[in-house]
């Protein structure tokens, strides 16, 4: 079954789903721990947060920690039409998708 939803995943649909994850599930995500986590460059995560994530209804903010404009993390506020329970349990299909180590992840 595994095998099968993953030739279904949509490689770019499931980045967004990850970041998602991971901003509700991190302990103050900002950029450098999200491509620490996932392994991708910078640009890539950044377009992700400000373009794909609306795209989809999510809703994030940042939190300015610090006086630098980068000091701070992001906080989710809304899954828009991602659903938060099927990211969840098929986290494991959506990993082996974007090659990243499930076991890297903070688990909820």
């Amino acid at each position: 079954m595994t095998s099968t939803l993953e030739q279904q995943l949509n490689h770019t649909v499931c980045r967004r789903m990850l970041i998602a994850y991971l901003m509700e599930t991190m302990p103050k995500p900002n950029n450098p721990a999200l491509e620490a986590v996932t392994g991708w460059p910078r640009r890539t995560v950044q377009d992700i947060i400000a373009k794909g994530l609306p795209g989809h209804g999510v809703r994030v903010e940042f939190v300015q920690e610090g006086v630098r404009n980068n000091d701070g993390y992001y906080r989710l506020l809304d899954w828009g039409s991602f659903d938060r329970a099927w990211v969840r349990q098929h986290l494991e299909a959506i990993c082996t998708v974007l090659e990243v180590p499930l076991s890297g992840l903070p688990q909820p």
